[in-house]
């Protein structure tokens, strides 16, 4: 089974690398950059050297890691400055992810902040157009959404909507967040409705294009578009749901990526393990 979490980058970016193997991961999720701000360090050869190597020392496949998306740029908006800062941090992000060899770039969709759902979409699928011409092999992962108000993409049938008018579609792919979908109104509190909800997502956009799986228990019930991540098998989701969910995504081989709390209940390496005992 492809699993692991998000891990920190503190120290350098081939530190990732160590905290993922630290924690007995077979895939790992990352930032390339500060998340909550808009500028970058170059990678430079030497760094990039380094993550590569470490990397491929490791029992880690490449194609079970990923980079997510700093927080701040929206690929919906409808302002003009911080929307092409967006698609520029977008395009910065997919040249960065192909000089690391990272396949995957995770991406939120954005807010269309009132302009209307259409808008917002055009809007998105001009700036993942012009991430897409950057000449490298980096496929592009939109995440669903938890459903927030004037949120782009939670519904499956939006995001395979979006997902279809991407060109090139190989450069393209999905990346499923299971609290995301709960809080959204999609019912996974037992394998029964599990099941059913990951057959409404193969039946809209279809198992090929999912690339990474979010696995995330919810603080928030079902439908409150709450995104509050939780820890496995303890939120509103439970053990039966998500067990149902590790089983069918390591069925596919797809990568399994946790981006629980750290606090006194659990941390990182405990909910590796109870995922592990899931499965």
């Amino acid at each position: 089974m492809k699993l692991g979490c998000h891990v920190s980058i503190s120290g350098g970016l081939h530190k990732a690398v160590d905290n993922a193997v630290g924690r007995s991961c077979t895939a790992f999720q990352m930032f390339t950059r500060n998340p909550r701000g808009w500028k970058a360090k170059p990678i430079d050869d030497k760094t990039a050297d380094m993550f590569r190597f470490k990397l491929a020392s490791s029992d880690i496949a490449t194609d079970a890691t990923c980079v997510h998306m700093p927080y701040l740029p929206n690929l919906s908006g409808p302002n003009e400055v911080p929307y092409k800062k967006s698609v520029q941090t977008l395009v910065d992000e997919v040249i960065r992810c192909g000089i690391l060899g990272i396949p995957y770039l995770v991406t939120h969709l954005g807010s269309h902040l009132g302009t209307g759902p259409e808008a917002g979409i055009k809007r998105l699928v001009d700036a993942y157009t012009a991430a897409a011409a950057v000449d490298n092999d980096v496929i592009i992962l939109l995440e669903n959404t938890a459903g927030q108000k004037n949120a782009v993409g939670h519904h499956f049938e939006q995001l395979a909507d979006i997902l279809g008018r991407l060109r090139p579609a190989s450069r393209f792919g999905v990346c499923l967040d299971t609290c995301h979908a709960f809080v959204s109104g999609y019912d996974m509190r037992t394998t029964e409705t599990a099941a059913d909800t990951m057959d409404q997502f193969d039946s809209a956009i279809g198992y090929e294009n999912l690339r990474i799986l979010h696995l995330n228990d919810a603080k928030g019930p079902l439908g409150c578009n709450l995104d509050r991540h939780y820890h496995i098998g303890l939120g509103k989701i439970g053990e039966a749901g998500l067990g149902e969910v590790v089983r069918i995504a390591s069925g596919l081989d797809k990568p399994i990526i946790l981006e629980t709390p750290i606090d006194d209940i659990r941390d990182d390496k405990a909910n590796l393990e109870y995922t592990r005992s899931l499965a």
